[in-house]
């Protein structure tokens, strides 16, 4: 039989669960929801706009498997059934053999790294994926504080751009690192914007496919690269980077004067005026004022003015439960990254065709991709993460077992890893958009962002020391996705949960479905 006591704090508690529930209706997230959620033509040109840096930043990571890949060869003297008995060029003279392209057609041949260590080789994809950790550290604050969504992404995909274009003119393995290096620090904070910026100008309704929308970008930026490099197949491996880094600093020009900043980030910076005049820009057949939104949302904390560029990181470490977040996710990060980058880094050592592998495994992401939508819808977050992550895993590690004597096999099994971690990531990213408020949510996607980076620095090296034993490299791809996948049990469901803005409505929401759960 229940005490008084017990039925008085159920009594209390469905109050203040009451209480919460009408202040959720009247929630700035709320108030906003009602004039953007039918998704209007004004607001879907946006998303696209700021999608778009995605396919140039997916172009940038992936452009080495072309520019830096180790061309084919042949034998010079058809005599000579030494050089035909060997799969090692390294082990002839070089009169022996020759490229069947071009010197110029790669970096390997152009600067004569073919039997260099496999520190050298793989130290220019390495670099960039350093440079993309410590950027990511180091700028993803200033989109929650000062500098703000829109600028960020501005200032970051025409560093990235601009670094790539120089790199054109590069003259030996080591300026080439440098400013791959560069690039990746400027493009660290490209996907977390593009993802953030688009979820907060989209309705709950349309927030899973807007944030697909940008991932699409990105498979398709990776996509682009196979033909881009066919057609310059002969040519000097520059020219690469001239197609994608042109269009892209058009792009930067175009985003700068057409890209609309989040209304939510402006009226959390008390911008309330540029908030509600881009509301009514992005819904023109709704009118809103700034004393609807005042009315909807009163802060009683003053966490919400991040003009301190590291404030919202601090509010991220001084709380045990931001932190707890932080760190799974982050572990999370690491692993499906591996997997994920480690099947395209790696693609081209299975010997297959470098353009189909490629086009067929960039094909595969863009399909999983288009199923996040429904993936997001059917199942929840912890178990779509775990599902995928096993299914990863088990792939790269039946790539290793069976090594090349079943070539085909491995192929398939290549792919599928592919398509599963690509679809794990992009729903990470997404669940990791929902764990956290607005005034620090930029902060810890880029963290999460950084820890996915962490993993493919090793993976150029790992793909180049076994260059002769790839089975080695898909079993710690494997092992490392399936390690690190079931850390998700430590993280709360988010399916169905509205986005806070502060940290103490976050707070008060975990706390109330900690006790109905």
């Amino acid at each position: 039989m229940a005490t008084s006591a017990s039925l008085l704090s159920k009594s209390q508690l469905s109050s203040d669960i009451e209480t919460s529930d009408n202040q959720e209706q009247d929630s700035l997230d709320d108030t906003i929801e009602k004039y953007i959620e039918g998704f209007g033509p004004a607001q879907y040109l946006q998303v696209i706009l700021v999608s778009l840096a995605f396919l140039f930043d997916g172009q940038q990571t992936f452009i080495s498997d072309f520019s830096d890949a180790v061309p084919s060869w042949h034998c010079t003297d058809f005599s000579n059934q030494t050089c035909y008995s060997s799969s090692n060029f390294c082990n002839l003279s070089k009169s022996e053999w020759a490229w069947d392209e071009p010197e110029s057609s790669s970096i390997v041949s152009d600067w004569a790294l073919e039997c260099g260590s496999s520190v050298i080789v793989g130290l220019p994809a390495s670099s960039y994926f350093v440079g993309s950790l410590i950027g990511g550290f180091s700028l993803a604050t200033l989109a929650d504080s000062w500098l703000g969504r829109k600028k960020l992404l501005f200032l970051t995909c025409l560093g990235m751009s601009t670094m790539a274009l120089i790199t054109a003119f590069t003259t030996n393995v080591w300026m080439y690192s440098g400013l791959r290096f560069a690039s990746g620090i400027f493009r660290a904070s490209i996907g977390t914007c593009v993802v953030v910026l688009s979820t907060e100008m989209a309705g709950k309704k349309w927030g899973g496919f807007v944030r697909v929308v940008g991932f699409l970008f990105f498979a398709i930026g990776a996509l682009s690269l196979p033909p881009i490099a066919y057609l310059n197949r002969g040519s000097s491996w520059r020219y690469l980077y001239f197609y994608t880094s042109i269009p892209a600093i058009f792009y930067c020009i175009i985003a700068y004067f057409f890209v609309s900043e989040s209304p939510r980030w402006l009226y959390m910076q008390g911008r309330e005026d540029e908030a509600v005049a881009i509301l009514n820009k992005m819904v023109p057949n709704k009118k809103i004022s700034s004393s609807i939104l005042k009315s909807a949302y009163k802060p009683l904390d003053p966490e919400k003015w991040n003009f301190n560029i590291y404030s919202s990181m601090k509010s991220l470490f001084e709380r045990r439960w931001a932190l707890k977040r932080m760190l799974v996710v982050m572990t999370l990060g690491f692993g499906v990254g591996t997997a994920y980058y480690g099947m395209f880094l790696g693609v081209g050592s299975l010997g297959f065709n470098i353009y189909l592998s490629v086009t067929l495994t960039a094909s595969l992401t863009i399909l999983s991709n288009l199923l996040i939508p429904f993936v997001l819808e059917t199942f929840n977050r912890r178990s779509s993460v775990v599902a995928l992550g096993i299914v990863s895993g088990t792939c790269c590690i039946v790539c290793a077992i069976i090594g090349d004597e079943l070539k085909a096999i491995q192929i398939v099994m290549s792919l599928a890893s592919a398509f599963s971690s690509c679809a794990a990531l992009n729903v990470m990213q997404i669940y990791t958009t929902e764990l956290f408020p607005t005034c620090v949510r930029i902060s810890a996607t880029s963290m999460f962002r950084q820890a996915v980076n962490f993993g493919p620095i090793f993976v150029p090296l790992l793909v180049s020391a076994a260059r002769r034993n790839n089975s080695v490299v898909y079993g710690v791809f494997g092992s490392v996705v399936i390690s690190c996948i079931f850390f998700v049990i430590f993280l709360p469901e988010t399916k169905g949960l509205s986005l806070s803005n502060a940290m103490y409505e976050q707070e008060k929401k975990d706390s109330i479905n900690a006790y109905v759960s």
